[in-house]
């Protein structure tokens, strides 16, 4: 055993390091290796959470476990030791509690019942469930339609326009109906917006033979579903940011979709993702 220790002033070998602390050169080794494993192991978890957030870039560690549970495995890393190691290195996502809303119910149209309320949704294209939120642009804004599927949590219509006019609401749900068969009977919910109640927008629902639904008047809470995509799209994604072009924030707006629908677990869907849920 003929290594050497370099000091600040002076080199000490290895032996003479383990005689002076009293400890055998084969347990120093031993511990060595065992320090460089756990240093591997560290860096390997440290990738695949940097893999997992380069997709959702704040994913939370509890699904990120689940996503990675196999790869976790192999590393003898449980959720335990993951969230200890996540915490050593500052990647524990923050949470944030915001509410936004940008509905506009002073107008003159028919507001309809909740018929969502109380109602058991057991299928996807069972209710669907309707709401806009807004982008920052470099020195305006633009406005996103989102249509989601309430048993899958899929968004499957979105538009985005500069305006809050009906035609922005109307084409994301064009582009959601377009994949269901069979509309009758299919209950649509949102807010009380004038969008929503618009003649365009009820026309359009019952020519497909829709139910209409609304929550109640300054009630988010009544639409929670569509308030709580809007979060995650904005604090997860980053959709909160200040873009500096439409065509940037509609490519941003693209991925994000895209991304939520087939890679964003979800604890109410049993650790599923939208699209695994709404394809059963």
């Amino acid at each position: 055993m003929n290594r050497q220790y370099v000091g600040k002033d002076q080199k000490y070998s290895i032996s003479k390091l383990c005689k002076t602390h009293k400890v055998s050169g084969s347990a120093y080794y031993k511990d060595r290796t065992k320090q460089k494993q756990r240093e591997s192991v560290i860096e390997k978890v440290l990738a695949l959470i940097r893999k997992i957030r380069k997709l959702m870039p704040k994913g939370g560690i509890k699904k990120i476990y689940e996503k990675c549970k196999e790869e976790f495995r192999a590393l003898k890393v449980g959720r335990d030791k993951l969230f200890d190691i996540a915490r050593k290195y500052r990647l524990l996502k923050k949470r944030k509690f915001r509410v936004i809303t940008t509905t506009d119910s002073s107008h003159g149209f028919k507001v309809y019942q909740n018929l969502v309320k109380g109602t058991e949704v057991t299928s996807s294209n069972q209710v669907l469930v309707s709401d806009i939120t807004y982008l920052r642009l470099k020195e305006s804004y633009c406005y996103l339609a989102l249509v989601t599927d309430v048993y899958s949590r899929k968004i499957i219509g979105y538009n985005l326009s500069s305006s809050l006019a009906v035609e922005g609401s109307l084409k994301a749900l064009k582009m959601g109906l377009s994949r269901i068969k069979h509309t009758k009977g299919l209950i649509h919910h949102s807010d009380r917006g004038i969008q929503y109640s618009s003649k365009l927008y009820t026309d359009y629902l019952k020519k497909q033979k829709m139910r209409i639904s609304m929550s109640a008047k300054g009630n988010p809470y009544e639409n929670a579903i569509a308030e709580r995509i809007n979060g995650i799209l904005k604090d997860e994604f980053y959709l909160n940011v200040r873009f500096r072009s439409f065509k940037q924030a509609l490519k941003a707006v693209k991925q994000s979709i895209e991304i939520y629908n087939s890679e964003r677990l979800h604890w109410s869907l049993g650790l599923k993702t939208p699209d695994q849920v709404y394809a059963v």
